[in-house]
C-alpha cells in the first residue's frame, strides 16, 4: 500500500449556508487540481486523491463559526496557480485578505494569498519553492 506524504489525515470546517459553501469551494480547489472526493448529507470532502477538507454542517446541530487565529492552506503547485486560485475564489464571493506575492517574513521560498470564505473561514493558496527551500534550509543541515 502507497504511503501517504502528509502530515494531516485531514481537517474539517463548519457552514452556516451548506449549498453556497459547496458552490464556493466547487469553483476555488479545482484551481490546485482538487475536486470532490466523498459526499454525505451535509459533508463534501475534497481532495487530489484521498479525502483531505472537509465542508459540513456541524454534527451537534449548532452553528458553525470560525476560529480566531485559524486558517487553512492550500499547497499550490505553481505561483500561477495562486493567482489562479485567488481570482477564482474572489469571483466566487471570497474577501481578500492578502493578494498573491512573497512574504519575506515566511521564507524566500514562499508565495501565498488569503482569503476568506463565505462563512468567514480564512483559506490560504501557498506555492513553496522546494529547490530553493532545499539550498536555504536542507543542505545546510547536513
Amino acid at each position: 500500500m502507497e504511503e501517504l506524504n502528509s502530515v494531516l489525515s485531514h481537517v474539517s470546517i463548519g457552514t452556516n449556508n451548506f449549498e453556497q459553501s459547496i458552490a464556493f469551494y466547487d469553483a476555488v480547489l479545482p484551481t490546485l487540481g482538487c475536486q470532490q472526493i466523498m459526499t454525505h448529507p451535509g459533508a463534501v470532502a475534497y481532495g487530489r486523491d484521498f479525502p483531505e477538507f472537509w465542508v459540513q454542517t456541524p454534527i451537534d446541530g449548532s452553528s458553525a463559526s470560525v476560529g480566531n487565529g485559524t486558517h487553512f492552506g492550500f499547497v499550490a503547485p505553481t505561483k500561477e496557480a495562486v493567482h489562479a486560485f485567488h481570482e477564482a475564489a474572489i469571483a466566487a464571493g471570497a474577501t481578500d485578505e492578502g493578494a498573491p506575492g512573497p512574504r519575506p517574513d515566511y521564507g524566500e521560498p514562499y508565495y501565498g494569498c488569503f482569503v476568506r470564505d463565505p462563512d468567514g473561514h480564512k483559506i490560504e493558496a501557498a506555492y513553496w519553492d522546494m529547490e530553493l527551500m532545499k539550498q536555504l534550509y536542507m543542505d545546510s543541515q547536513d
